[in-house]
């Protein structure tokens, strides 16, 4: 059999070969008397041995495998963006942990239905066993969601003293404790946005090319409508662009941005939002592909749990109803339910920008100094205005 550990042909001869050439036998390396005596089955204990208890239990147990494995992609992806400057190595292996991730969560979605050849009726023969366990007291998917942004207040009711399940465990609490005060992926990838080149008002100034560019095309459009034969579709038509200008006006007015990351509509802080659209307009320059595609993997990464959460809800639902009570105490079917809502999308800005689009004929054009910046390296000097760097150097 072939193995990424080494290669393994099952008999005693290769195996005394791997242990004096390598030091170490494969089931060594893996710890496996460990991790295959893990399956504790209640049901046998009880002398009432349920055949599905086995595959429950090893199907969570390779969530939280893998809910360990993201994990740790998320702690060196924020380790990288933890500079001001990011070189285009640094992005190229965010990038590459980040597709990572977002194919371990598309393993993730696709397990659900393996568990769902386990019948109500089966699941019923050992529920009782789980008691008071839950699936609401995974540390692990906790930290996940903190260590990605999930920020509190964006919970829903129930689960905002999700930490008290893990009172009894000190270490538990530490860990909990130490994910909400560090910042977290959503925290870094704004600060990143937030020095998108090209922002700068005595630089390129993009935000208010994109302000003129928007008007003269609602200019143009109301021109348009105006010239309508039929007075219904002209009204119709000058009413939809109304609305385009109150949309418009949802970004360019700062105030109005503010309101809305107050009520939790908006996560971003005005300058990152600015950010992502203009890495949106320009992802076809060299320099913002990269970023781009950055930004692609990180809804992905939003899909992806959104896609999990619906398809353990509809398990949920299938294997209790929607009245019971989960295992844990909680609300079982109706409270998973509630965390498909777009407040557990931490990265919701970024669904959201589409509405800001504009035709491809209408983007501000990038002037010649601005092209030439986008060649160099992430956040460098070379980004900020001549007389800044001019500034520093003289220093």
């Amino acid at each position: 059999m072939s193995c990424p550990i080494g290669n393994y042909n099952g008999d005693a001869q290769s195996g005394e070969r791997l242990g004096s050439e390598a030091g170490m036998l494969y089931g060594d390396y893996l710890m496996l008397d460990k991790v295959l005596s893990a399956q504790r089955m209640l049901s046998v204990e009880s002398n009432k041995p349920v055949h599905d208890e086995h595959l429950f239990i090893v199907t969570h147990q390779a969530y939280e495998l893998w809910f360990k494995q993201i994990i740790f992609e998320l702690d060196s992806i924020r380790y990288l963006f933890s500079t001001e400057h990011m070189e285009e190595s640094r992005t190229l292996e965010i990038l590459k942990r980040l597709n990572r991730i977002v194919l371990i969560l598309k393993l993730l979605v696709d397990q659900v239905p393996i568990l769902e050849t386990m019948t109500p009726l089966d699941f019923m023969d050992f529920r009782d066993y789980l008691s008071p366990a839950s699936g609401f007291q995974s540390l692990q998917f906790r930290l996940l969601e903190n260590k990605l942004g999930v920020k509190t207040e964006h919970r829903v009711k129930y689960n905002q003293k999700y930490w008290e399940v893990f009172s009894s465990d000190p270490a538990a609490v530490e860990k909990i404790a130490a994910t909400e005060s560090e910042p977290s992926l959503a925290d870094l990838v704004e600060k990143w946005l937030e020095r998108t080149p090209g922002l700068e008002e005595d630089g390129f100034n993009f935000w208010g090319k994109f302000q003129e560019s928007v008007e003269q095309l609602l200019l143009e459009q109301e021109a348009s409508a105006m010239k309508e034969e039929y007075e219904h579709v002209k009204n119709y038509r000058l009413m939809d662009i109304e609305k385009r200008r109150e949309v418009y006006k949802s970004i360019f007015d700062s105030s109005v941005h503010n309101a809305l990351v107050t009520r939790g509509d908006r996560r971003f802080t005005h300058r990152a939002l600015q950010g992502a659209i203009m890495i949106t307009f320009y992802r076809d320059e060299p320099r913002f592909s990269q970023p781009h595609q950055l930004l692609m993997l990180l809804m992905d990464i939003d899909s992806l749990i959104t896609k999990w959460r619906y398809n353990h809800v509809i398990m949920v639902q299938r294997m209790i109803g929607s009245q019971q009570l989960g295992t844990g105490g909680s609300s079982g079917y109706q409270y998973l339910r509630s965390t498909l809502s777009d407040r557990y999308k931490v990265f919701i800005d970024l669904f959201n920008l589409s509405t800001f689009l504009m035709p491809r004929g209408s983007i501000p054009p990038l002037t010649d100094e601005m092209q030439k910046a986008l060649n160099l390296a992430w956040g460098s000097p070379a980004h900020r205005p001549r007389h800044q760097v001019k500034h520093l150097t003289e220093k």
